[in-house]
């Protein structure tokens, strides 16, 4: 059985960092496409970063280009999200998701496994 667990989430100042990893376990990705999603109070789960796991391809939303790098470490079946220069409007509960193809996409019905999310609060 696949689990995605988050962690690396908490408080922080307008300004500041954050990495987030999203460990993976009961199987081993290869051609797969692995995102991060985030879920705003009102607001619906949104695209924010995905990568190829094995070609390291990646995509961002244009409202994190700059700020948010996505990565993975294949030896430790994880994946991180790096977010600098957070800002009020980064403040969601960060999900992690995995799918069964290689294509990145934004498209939340295309991922086939979740994490259980962990929350990210910035500050102003």
């Amino acid at each position: 059985q696949v689990q995605l667990v988050e962690s690396g989430g908490g408080l922080v100042q307008a300004g500041g960092s954050l990495r987030l990893s999203c460990a993976a376990s009961g199987r081993t990705f290869s051609d797969n496409a692995m995102a991060w999603f985030r879920q705003a109070p009102g607001k619906e789960r949104e695209f924010v970063a995905g990568i190829n796991w094995s070609s390291g391809t990646t995509r961002y939303v244009d409202s994190v280009k700059g700020r948010f790098t996505i990565s993975r470490d294949n030896a430790k079946n994880t994946v991180y999200l790096q977010m600098n220069s957070l800002k009020p409007e980064d403040t969601a509960v960060y999900y992690c998701a995995a799918a069964n193809r290689p294509i990145i996409t934004d498209f939340r019905s295309r991922y086939d496994y979740w994490g259980q999310g962990t929350q990210v609060t910035v500050s102003s």
